[in-house]
């Protein structure tokens, strides 16, 4: 008798010291829900559900590495050594799951200091950012700003870079200090590395700016400190706006020389997203069908030669597990998916054949699941035949 093969969403992924259990990661998703930087009850049930309905890996929301470049006033922080034991426990929870946890670690940059979603996400006003307990200071490569309604960024000097490079690498090692398995640095969606990157944002003419090499500085001196105190038994993500969403700005083959820099340095996975440069996240610069960013996370993995996560409109078992075993991308990340279905991950499963006896469930809800089943199969056979 033979085995079914285990479809390839659900095969395990050694990154280092670290195995997934599955190729399904959970997207950060900014919630505002933190005090001060520190992780509250909101984030131990929002994370841990996530645990609980089987995801391999589970990223938390955009952490400021710094409280100016936060990009809402109730942001998660690890920019002081106090976010560490509030951070702990949601980290002990979805590791008794049986996930990994980790953190990404974001500067803000120009788009630092905006309203949550549902009161408008518009950018907060210079004089109100100022009476913030922690107040925000809009820092980019030039004095651009972001977009209408955003105010002119101070642009940052020598020194100002250097100690953008140092909280980065301090925030890592409080991620570690807590228990965390995966950093991922946020390199995207306009936010302060992801403005450096792109030529509309960036207009110097010192090291940190002109070709690409220059505008690349910044990323790269970020991963290669991230990754010498970062232990060499964790892996080490990056999320890009593989394209930034404007014409003439970053774009795809800039992604695949940066992905190839970052390889070299030691990041391990690259998250592959797109957009943001200007004005809101919510600039489009593809249009938004299914899987639209998967061939982003392809050609990146392909041309760049490292593993890659891809993003965005990835809705179904079957879709997935098309992605991954293509090998258009090693991981599968999802966020609103996973918001709308927690348990996700356990329905993809069931749904690939690879667990028809609730097995990858809790043992405390796989027990009364497994008991539900005949009873509601016989119930469904019943109404059939009565139809």
């Amino acid at each position: 008798m033979t085995s079914t093969p285990t479809p390839a969403l659900f095969q395990p992924l050694r990154l280092r010291g670290l195995e997934l259990p599955n190729r399904i990661v959970i997207s950060p998703m900014c919630q505002h829900a933190a005090q001060g930087g520190h992780a509250t009850p909101w984030h131990l049930v929002h994370l841990g559900k996530f645990a609980l309905g089987g995801a391999g890996l589970v990223l938390t929301e955009s952490t400021a590495v710094d409280p100016r470049g936060r990009i809402g006033s109730a942001d998660l922080g690890l920019w002081s050594d106090e976010h560490i034991a509030t951070l702990r426990p949601v980290v002990d929870f979805v590791h008794q799951q049986g996930s990994a946890f980790g953190v990404q670690l974001a500067h803000a940059g120009r788009k630092a200091g905006s309203e949550p979603l549902w009161e408008g996400g518009a950018a907060i006003a210079p004089q109100d950012m100022a009476r913030d307990a922690h107040p925000w200071q809009r820092l980019g490569p030039s004095p651009l700003p972001a977009g209408p309604g955003w105010s002119v960024p101070e642009a940052l000097d020598e020194a100002g870079i250097a100690d953008v490079v140092r909280r980065f690498t301090e925030a890592a090692r409080r991620a570690d200090s807590a228990g965390v398995d995966v950093v991922e640095l946020h390199f995207g969606h306009g936010y302060l590395v992801a403005s450096f990157l792109s030529p509309h944002a960036n207009h110097r003419t010192d090291r940190w700016g002109g070709g690409i090499d220059g505008r690349m500085r910044l990323a790269l001196a970020i991963a290669e400190q991230v990754r010498a105190v970062w232990p060499a038994h964790k892996p080490l993500f990056a999320r890009l706006s593989a394209v930034d969403g404007s014409v003439g700005g970053w774009g795809l083959e800039d992604s695949v020389v940066l992905a190839r820099a970052l390889g070299a340095l030691g990041v391990d996975v690259i998250d592959c997203s797109s957009g943001g440069l200007t004005e809101e996240t919510r600039a489009l610069p593809v249009p938004r069908g299914l899987g639209f960013q998967v061939p982003f996370s392809e050609h990146i993995r392909r041309e760049a030669g490292v593993r890659t996560q891809a993003v965005g409109m990835i809705v179904d078992a079957a879709q997935a597990e098309a992605i991954v075993a293509a090998g258009q991308a090693d991981l599968v990340a999802i966020g609103r998916e996973a918001l709308f279905n927690p348990y996700w991950p356990h329905h993809a499963a069931q749904a690939l054949g690879a667990d028809p006896g609730f097995a990858r469930w809790p043992e405390r809800h796989g027990i009364w699941l497994r008991k539900r089943a005949p009873g509601l199969a016989h119930a469904r056979a019943q109404a059939a035949t009565t139809r």
